[in-house]
């Protein structure tokens, strides 16, 4: 029987059946709370073999990923590293199609950490050619699994399942990128493929293979953060992070008191890493503004404000944006004065991998209206927040939530507000501070049209919108939502076609 670890002298050898399964039991173990157990069992085979040192150093990039702490992150970093050249000992045994996949595994992971640890050009080269290096050795391995189908061992399909995990994760995520961007990835080689990548994903995910919660993984994260949709049932024990994505798809459909009671299960089902907490805390703040509870949603602002490192300039804008919201009349809690957290947001500005988050950007361009001594109010700060992260979508699935907002604008209608606070296109060159306000205003007339049917006048906005506007706060989010758009009257318009050839 091939062996895991032939370069240890002082543990016993392992069958390559025996170390993934206990590489499957220590990520079980993490998926369901018990974090130091896991990295107990795979540690101390970590230096020998590929498949311990492989998940060890991905469950220390997870959590790396959550504190965004830097030294978890250089040190997620180097244990990678070490990974992969104890991959690379194995890339010419008699496992080497095994080694070949973890050693793609590994470069996809480092090029994922240099891209939130280093701040200089050279490391963004250096990652994206770990990049392009993963890809090709994943399109060659797909290749082959597909081709050779003389050879299938017990443990081929958790070969399959690493290089459907691989293949999956890269054709999802290129997928994803704007027209312009995709052009210039696909002349270096990469391709991206929506409906492929989710293929092979679940493919992997409902596998009973190593890689099986990784790819489930992945898939949540699309499902629940990146399109809003929830298409599959997941047969999954509920650890923290599953009650945390449970909650998530109770959210998007717009179950507000369903998706407050999974998250704050999620907090209660585990204490050792805050980190859990901190994306429970996040989503309750949103739970609790779609519910336009202002002072709960402060309550879990300030929360994060004083645990989380991921961006304390947004917390506390978030602080005073829900103080904005209440009455003159009412108290503040814990003595806090919007005015006064308004000015604070630019000093905790921070810059991850050499640049300032575009999130935090965008708070600091807001609060510069409070700078001056009679500041410019902003009339309703959490709804334009809300807006960036797509929270009308949600409130858009209960009439009620939709009511509340909109009464919350018509009393800000009854306040004195400027030119910025119209979002009106016509008033482009007045305005001052918000110049995000005119392309933000081209998509949302662009998907107004799109839904009355004027599709071609939706293409000219939308076009509009995606060319003629640059360097605008939160740019990014924007054009990828205009790359949804046209994307998707594309294909519509490619079905329509097809039918009417019919």
């Amino acid at each position: 029987d091939t062996v895991c670890e032939p370069y240890s002298a002082f543990s016993r050898q392992m069958s390559l059946q025996a170390c993934l399964d206990e590489c499957m039991e220590a990520l079980d173990l993490f998926l369901n709370n018990h974090f130091s157990e896991s990295l107990d069992k795979l540690r101390p085979r970590a230096k020998e073999s590929m498949y311990h040192a492989l998940i060890y150093a991905t469950v220390l990039e997870m959590q790396a990923m959550m504190t965004f702490q830097q030294d978890d992150i250089v040190h997620a970093g180097n244990t990678m590293k070490n990974a992969q050249e104890v991959c690379q000992r194995f890339r010419k045994k008699s496992e080497q199609l095994h080694a070949e996949v973890c050693y793609a595994e590994c470069l996809l992971h480092r090029a994922a950490l240099t891209f939130l640890q280093d701040e200089n050009m050279v490391s963004f080269i250096k990652g994206g050619i770990k990049v392009r290096n993963s890809y090709l050795i994943y399109k060659e391995l797909h290749a082959f699994v597909q081709s050779d189908t003389t050879f299938r061992g017990p443990n081929h399909k958790h070969l399959e399942g690493g290089v459907s995990f691989g293949i999956g994760a890269f054709n999802l995520t290129l997928s994803l990128f704007p027209a312009r961007i995709l052009k210039l990835l696909e002349f270096a080689g990469f391709s991206g493929d929506k409906e492929f990548g989710i293929s092979q994903l679940f493919t992997g995910a409902t596998s009973h293979t190593l890689r099986s919660m990784l790819c489930a993984l992945l898939l949540l994260c699309f499902y629940t953060f990146l399109s809003f949709i929830l298409a599959v049932t997941w047969g999954l024990h509920w650890g923290a992070i599953f009650l945390f994505f449970a909650g998530r798809a109770e959210e998007i459909k717009g179950n507000i008191d369903e998706a407050v009671a999974l998250f704050e299960d999620g907090c209660k089902a585990q204490q050792a890493w805050k980190q859990f907490h901190h994306m429970c805390y996040w989503e309750l703040m949103w739970c609790f503004t779609f519910k336009r509870h202002w002072k709960m949603a402060y309550f879990y602002a300030d929360l994060l404000s004083q645990e989380s490192r991921w961006s304390k300039a947004m917390y506390v804008y978030m602080k005073a944006a829900y103080l904005s919201m209440l009455s003159e009349t009412e108290s503040r809690p814990f003595g806090d004065n919007e005015v006064d957290l308004f000015r604070q947001v630019r000093t905790y500005k921070q810059k991850i991998a050499g640049k300032s988050p575009p999130t935090e950007k965008f708070a600091i361009r807001k609060a510069r209206r409070y700078r001056a001594s009679n500041p410019i109010r902003l009339p309703v700060p959490v709804l334009e927040i809300m807006y960036m992260w797509n929270g009308f979508s949600i409130i858009s699935k209960q009439p009620e939530l939709t009511e509340g907002m909109m009464e919350t604008l018509l009393e800000a209608e009854q306040n004195e507000y400027s030119v910025d606070d119209t979002c009106v296109i016509l008033s482009e060159k007045k305005l001052k501070f918000d110049h995000y306000l005119v392309p933000n205003a081209l998509l949302e007339m662009g998907l107004l049209y799109i839904d009355t049917g004027r599709k071609e006048q939706a293409i000219h906005l939308l076009q509009k919108a995606k060319n003629n506007y640059k360097e605008y706060s939160m740019e990014s989010r924007t054009q990828f939502r205009v790359h949804a758009a046209l994307t998707k009257l594309k294909a519509d318009t490619s079905e329509q076609d097809e039918k009417t050839a019919l």
